[in-house]
């Protein structure tokens, strides 16, 4: 466990890196000037000199090596910068706003769980019935409809027309249902068809005709030993996808108004404010190496072989 977890920091130093220079580098390089946002150039007069003098207070004339160097030396000591517009710490402006996005995530990770888990189970142990078919239409429909559609959708059904939902804000539990509805049937669709395909190789197994033949009962059978089994590849994917799953959060704070941090670095975008930008960029990259950290530790206690090569090799 020690050896994967020193692996891990290892591997995310190196991504961290890899990571915080080239957005470094491409923010720099993307259109627009921040000292001009920072000026509010459209409702003042400002003169040239004026935001030559801002551009060299913010650094922003010297060489980008030079410029993430310095930001990089801020970052060791844990010192995010401030807004270049509100001129609050990044680190309080992102980590009040995380709650709200960590809201969604689970939401949507749970409406994901409450869809996939069923309908992939009976899929399996019914092949070729009509919940086999239903599932199968499900899983094209759900990878190939984008979420930011399907939440149009549910705002225009539930809370446009009857009024049930609110259409954007947090103001408690019922904020949260259609967001997470939205991004948890978005992401549903790939696991119902890989549960299926992992269970009915689960089912196919010798050790599962060896326990028919004991007499064990089908539903002991299923939830003792092939769902278990079958575990490994879902898990898998799931680390795999967890960008997706970031990205797709995203997208439904904007749409929805949800007060996350997707939707902070998104209007930090429109007003290039650089350092919240790198701040939310190193807090993804932190939170997908946790994940899949706990994806990597996870393989051993659902899945037996793993854990007896292990005390092979030792």
């Amino acid at each position: 466990m020690f050896r994967i977890i020193g692996k891990r920091l290892t591997e995310v130093i190196l991504f961290i890196l890899f990571v915080t220079f080239c957005s470094f580098l491409f923010l720099r390089l993307a259109p627009g000037d921040p000292a001009l946002t920072i000026l509010n150039v459209d409702e003042l007069n400002v003169s040239q000199e004026q935001v030559e003098d801002l551009r060299e207070d913010m650094g922003f004339n010297d060489p980008v090596l030079v410029q993430y160097g310095k930001w990089l030396l801020d970052f060791v000591r844990f010192d995010f910068g401030n807004s270049y517009i509100t001129n609050q710490p990044v680190g309080e402006l992102l980590f009040a706003s995380l709650p709200a996005t960590l809201e969604l995530t689970l939401g949507s990770l749970l409406v994901m769980l409450l869809v996939a888990i069923p309908l992939g189970s009976l899929s399996a142990l019914y092949k070729g019935s009509w919940i086999d078919h239903v599932s199968r239409y499900f899983s094209i429909i759900g990878a190939a409809v984008p979420s930011f559609w399907l939440g149009l959708i549910l705002i225009d059904v539930f809370a446009v027309r009857f009024s049930w939902f609110p259409t954007m804000g947090r103001d408690g539990f019922i904020s949260l249902i259609l967001p997470a509805v939205t991004l948890g049937l978005a992401i549903a669709g790939v696991y119902v068809r890989l549960l299926r395909s992992s269970l009915l190789d689960s089912l196919s197994q010798e050790f599962i005709r060896a326990a028919r033949a004991r007499g064990i009962s089908e539903m002991r059978i299923f939830f003792s030993h092939a769902f278990r089994h079958s575990l490994p590849p879902v898990i898998t994917v799931f680390g795999v996808s967890l960008g997706s799953l970031i990205g797709g959060v995203v997208v439904v704070e904007v749409l929805f108004s949800y007060p996350g941090a997707g939707k902070l670095v998104v209007d930090s975008i429109r007003q290039r404010d650089y350092p919240l930008i790198q701040g939310y960029i190193v807090l993804m990259a932190a939170i997908v190496f946790v994940v899949n950290t706990l994806v990597d530790l996870s393989y051993r206690y659902v899945n037996p072989e793993l854990r007896l090569k292990e005390r092979k090799l030792s």
